[in-house]
């Protein structure tokens, strides 16, 4: 049977792709749901997959947290291995990950053809591993689904020759479908003691594998203008603890550390909060979806969603901690008054996409 394989292996990519996991099946694609195991733990992937009411995957991986390289050469092994078992049609991947580029690699050898979702993203900071996953990913599709027309503006740039549509964003597809689940289910506000407050996250190896950055961070959030609720991503704790500051910041009264969350805990925290201070992409997008309109601070140097910036959700502030203190005043001293629309598409981007596969492959 001819098939469309959809592969995830982080928490964002779960997330961005269960509306495209729903919307395939909707269309009577036929398709095989696999983890290509780089975040393996429950909290990190399994989680997610539950909550979102997805299928268990039809084939799973655990790869260990080796060198990047090898890393991506044992998820390379795997999915070359699974491909010729299986002969997708297809194989579909999203973002900029190791074990996306892995894959589409290893689709690649076996000529396997490769539709890449949110294709065309740009920091232009050849710093980051990211940068290098996506652009690479990009050159080897057939397919790239681009979700602004400034990222269609840089694969036609690039000269990639696949094929490119304008389709808009699966994150807001998936905020949409999943915020009103979120507020009946999440009982996360239940541990949260204070109001106003700011969601932080910091996971980015540019930022918590620099010292010196990461305790900018920690003395940014103890000193913050309002109480700062940090969930934190398990490579963040295991720097701090390696650094002997974890204790010290866990005993802050403006800090409430938090485990990894859910994906509807994380939801309802986003609607809830004042601002959001983050170096994570995918959120920069969420806070623009209508059902939460969040301003972001932006604790990187470069940002690959230059969207949000231009529309006003989002602001670069850099790492240092004056700058981030500075520009939190500045929004609870004159809010901003957000756009009604996101950039990001109205919430139909699954849809469309399960669209071109089905016209463009004739399931």
């Amino acid at each position: 049977m001819e098939t469309v394989m959809v592969v995830v292996g982080t928490r964002p990519e779960i997330i961005k792709m269960a509306p495209i996991v729903r919307a395939l099946h909707e269309s009577k694609i036929p398709l095989i749901f696999v983890h290509c195991g780089q975040h393996y733990d429950y909290n990190m992937s399994q989680q997610f997959i539950e909550e979102l009411e997805l299928p268990t995957p039809d084939y799973a991986y655990k790869v260990k947290a080796y060198s990047q390289g090898t890393q991506t050469a044992r998820i390379i092994t795997h999915m070359e291995r699974l491909l010729k078992k299986t002969s997708p049609k297809l194989v579909l991947v999203e973002g900029d990950t190791n074990g996306v580029l892995a894959t589409a690699l290893a689709a690649l050898q076996l000529r396997t053809p490769v539709g890449h979702v949110e294709a065309g993203l740009r920091s232009f900071d050849l710093r980051m591993p990211e940068e290098h996953n996506r652009r690479l990913t990009d050159h080897v599709s057939t397919y790239l689904f681009a979700s602004t027309e400034i990222a269609e503006k840089n694969l036609k740039r690039e000269n990639v020759w696949g094929k490119i549509y304008v389709t808009g964003n699966t994150v807001i597809d998936a905020v949409i479908q999943h915020l009103p689940i979120a507020e009946k289910k999440s009982r996360i506000l239940e541990y949260i003691h204070f109001e106003p407050f700011a969601l932080a996250t910091a996971h980015r190896a540019e930022n918590v594998d620099d010292l010196t950055v990461l305790e900018n961070f920690m003395e940014t959030f103890a000193e913050a203008p309002i109480p700062v609720i940090y969930p934190m991503h398990p490579r963040t704790k295991k720097r701090l603890q390696q650094n002997r500051i974890y204790t010290k910041i866990k005993k802050s009264k403006n800090i409430l550390i938090l485990p990894p969350l859910g994906y509807l805990d994380f939801l309802v925290l986003m609607k809830k909060c004042e601002m959001i201070v983050t170096d994570s992409g995918g959120i920069q997008e969420e806070a623009t979806a209508p059902c939460i309109r969040k301003p972001v601070l932006v604790i990187r140097l470069s940002t690959e969603r230059p969207e949000a910036v231009k529309s006003g959700f989002a602001e670069v502030v850099g790492t240092e901690k004056h700058r981030i203190l500075d520009a939190m005043k500045r929004i609870l001293r004159h809010p901003r008054e957000l756009p009604r629309k996101s950039p990001y598409g109205n919430g139909n981007a699954a849809e469309k996409i399960a669209k071109i596969i089905k016209e463009e492959l004739a399931f």
